[in-house]
């Protein structure tokens, strides 16, 4: 009797059936609470940033309504110095702004005015002292143009 041939019994090789989409894998699971995760801190910080700015949107809208009622008298630039301290004090607070009045006060506008602080000097301390004085230095359209300047700086 002859022997059979042992690998002549033997099945050919089968792959396996391909996987599903579902469940993914756990590098999947790892990457999708990842992108959550991100989301969120995304969604926090730009809450916090939108909250902390929301001045900023009032103190602009206070500043196109001063321009339309603006008048050359003490009491429209002293309402405009007012809406400036508070816009500082909101921005920066640990210099107490709202306590500075005159050359300080002239002083803290410019060193944190966004642009050329030599140019503007003249009009800021115009606009300062017309707050007080009988007949005022400053028209109110260089008032308004360098307060709209000082306020479109201020980002936090």
């Amino acid at each position: 009797m002859m022997e059979q041939d042992p690998l002549s019994q033997l099945r050919d090789i089968h792959l396996p059936q391909p996987g599903g989409f579902w469940p993914p894998a756990p590098g999947w699971w790892i990457l999708l609470a990842i992108a959550l995760a991100l989301a969120v801190v995304a969604f926090v910080i730009l809450r916090r940033k939108r909250r902390r700015n929301r001045w900023l949107g009032t103190a602009k809208k206070e500043l196109r309504r001063l321009e339309q009622t603006a008048v050359a008298d003490n009491h429209w630039f002293a309402a405009l110095n007012q809406l400036l301290k508070q816009s500082a004090r909101e921005r920066y607070p640990e210099r107490i702004p709202e306590s500075l009045s005159g050359e300080p006060w002239i002083r803290f506008l410019l060193e944190t005015s966004p642009k050329d602080r030599i140019a503007a000097r003249p009009v800021v301390e115009a606009m300062v002292n017309s707050a007080w004085q009988p007949v005022p230095g400053c028209p109110p359209e260089d008032a308004v143009a360098f307060a709209r300047l000082w306020l479109g700086g201020q980002k936090c």
